[in-house]
């Protein structure tokens, strides 16, 4: 295989699942994670939540440790790109593409040495949830952060 030439399909220990959202008059709820349907080693320990503008890329980055649950809910919808850079994975060199958000909501569970990045599609800024197993920059934010950054090398393999 070429270097850097990555081959569409899933990726191994990526799990995807579809999200429900409940609608009455009120409104929706969608109920994000549940504590008995996580594996122990990925429970959350923090969460965060980011707006993206509609043409507006976050990532391609990794993380040596941490593993991402992200939830694409809505409003927005996503074009998410992840790539097994994982020499050691049977999936290694495999790239796999989601659209998730308002018209597909999604939990994405993204585990260490996976590349990840996503690009906000509209129809307006889009809302993204994330509560990964790891704190940023550890406790009290004291310690390193976790993340390897490509989103700002030219010679990157990794581009949405």
């Amino acid at each position: 295989m070429e270097k850097n030439s990555f081959i569409d399909g899933i990726i191994d220990g990526v799990i995807v699942r579809d999200l429900k959202k409940f609608l009455d008059e009120r409104g929706w709820l969608c109920e994000l994670y549940r504590h008995d349907e996580l594996y122990y080693e990925i429970h959350p320990q923090m969460a965060y939540a980011s707006m993206t503008n509609p043409g507006i890329t976050r990532g391609p980055h990794a993380h040596k440790e941490q593993t991402d649950i992200f939830c694409f809910i809505g409003p927005g919808n996503f074009k998410v790109v992840l790539w097994d850079n994982r020499s050691h994975s049977e999936t290694y060199m495999t790239r796999q593409i989601i659209f998730a958000g308002q018209d597909s909501p999604k939990m994405i569970i993204v585990p260490p040495g996976v590349v990840h990045g996503y690009k906000s599609i509209g129809p307006g800024p889009g809302l993204v949830f994330n509560a990964p197993n790891k704190l940023y920059a550890g406790e009290g934010k004291r310690g390193p952060v976790d993340e390897i950054r490509y989103e700002n090398d030219p010679n990157s393999p990794f581009k949405l």
